[in-house]
């Protein structure tokens, strides 16, 4: 089971951003993409969601072409947390969280008691289910972060794909949300996230790729690819890496 990327292109309608882009997410492994501002990272992870149609080349998830996967199909097997999300309506946190498992219902039926069992359980799994009852849009952006990654993990997909999923984050809910990248990858799913952090993606990635003005520079395992020399080239600024305990962590130079 992959997502995979064969020779892809992407863009709007007036904007080439990348090309010849090959990613590949399988099943249990992390992959950590990571590049500046402007680089294509949220263009890419859209074109592999299918909220962008490719420029060219194709997307295939599971053996199949993306396109000819139906919404609620591709829904059972990715959950996606995106960037920024404001909330429009005052839903309670709960019912955002259940809003995942339409995936598996009728958008207009009403929760099954298992339903309710998988959101609350995800709630509690990043520590917020005493927010269940909050209207959605009365919490702060660092909790309404952790409300989607629940919704994404009530969906019981096969990959989650993230866009800066500890940016709007505290110091401790970073560790929390690093360690559950982890623990999903471990249950055997893929997990797909972008950064700009190196020190999260050395943390939790399998593998690493490096993109920057639409073009891959390297790929392949993390400790391989996060290196002083290509962390510089991909940032252009200076890098230092830091020793201890025999572990490395990466700063600016």
């Amino acid at each position: 089971m992959s997502i995979e990327a064969r020779d892809l292109s992407i863009g709007y309608a007036d904007r080439l951003v990348g090309t010849n882009l090959n990613v590949r997410l399988a099943q249990g492994e992390v992959l950590a993409l990571l590049g500046p501002n402007g680089g294509g990272k949220t263009t890419l992870l859209k074109t592999l969601l299918g909220l962008l149609p490719a420029r060219a080349g194709e997307v295939r998830v599971t053996g199949r072409a993306l396109a000819d996967l139906p919404v609620a199909e591709r829904a059972r097997v990715i959950g996606y947390v995106p960037q920024v999300h404001t909330g429009t309506f005052a839903f309670s946190v709960e019912t955002v969280v259940l809003m995942g498992r339409t995936a598996h219902g009728s958008l207009f039926a009403a929760p099954t008691a298992r339903d309710r069992e998988i959101s609350h359980a995800a709630l509690e799994r990043f520590g917020i289910g005493a927010l269940a009852g909050r209207a959605y849009t009365e919490i702060s952006g660092g909790e309404r972060q952790l409300v989607l990654l629940a919704r994404a993990l009530a969906q019981e997909p096969r990959f989650v794909v993230l866009d800066e999923p500890t940016a709007s984050l505290d110091f401790g809910n970073q560790g929390k949300v690093m360690r559950e990248i982890r623990a999903l990858a471990e249950a055997g799913l893929g997990v797909l996230f972008t950064t700009h952090d190196p020190n999260h993606a050395m943390r939790a990635a399998t593998r690493a790729y490096l993109l920057r003005d639409g073009t891959c520079l390297v790929e392949g395992p993390v400790r391989d690819v996060l290196t002083v020399e290509r962390l510089e080239e991909l940032y252009r600024a200076p890098v230092q890496a830091l020793h201890a305990d025999g572990r490395v962590a990466f700063a600016p130079g």
